[in-house]
């Protein structure tokens, strides 16, 4: 089965859990295409028989490229499987309201483009503090304190699950073939 695995990116934690799906498809026997859709251009071949995207949220909204390209392909989404993960270090707040707030953001994407995909991830980001300029770094700084999140701005901090990402492609792959 080829599956197309397209992502969008802000700060490359999108693109590490892109490239994670596609090497545990590939591990799994299966051919995965890694796409950058906020490059645009077209895929290299017509449509793969499934796909997997990922986009982050940042201020409440997924990547204008990423919407677009889903908007655009919506149609042939809904007729092959297909999974969305959705990235956000809300998710991994201590707050349920905000959690619960994080599981709800793909609801205007999908409302939006008229995707339906099979099945959901919510996926923790990173903060990537050697990323940031100066004012992103101190306003970020002052957020994760407020979640308490590690705040030492020297290094950067990964949140991804990673096994439950594996756990969830896995899931993906055997329904993609059901």
């Amino acid at each position: 089965m080829i599956i197309l695995v397209g992502y969008a990116t802000v700060e490359g934690q999108s693109r590490s859990i892109a490239e994670k799906i596609a090497a545990d498809i590939e591990a799994a026997g299966d051919r995965a295409m890694l796409y950058d859709i906020g490059l645009g251009g077209e895929y290299a071949i017509g449509h793969p028989e499934a796909a997997i995207l990922c986009a982050p949220i940042h201020a409440a909204r997924y990547p204008a490229s990423f919407v677009a390209f889903v908007r655009q392909e919506a149609s042939w989404l809904n007729s092959v499987p297909s999974a969305f993960v959705s990235v956000t270090l809300l998710i991994r707040s201590e707050l349920e309201e905000e959690r619960e707030e994080a599981r709800h953001f793909p609801d205007g994407l999908l409302s939006e483009t008229g995707w339906v995909p099979g099945l959901v991830h919510h996926a923790a980001g990173a903060l990537r503090y050697s990323d940031y300029d100066f004012f992103k770094r101190w306003m970020m700084k002052r957020l994760a304190g407020q979640e308490n999140a590690p705040t030492d701005v020297s290094r950067n901090h990964e949140f991804t699950d990673w096994e439950a990402l594996a756990a969830f492609v896995e899931d993906f792959r055997i329904a993609a073939k059901a």
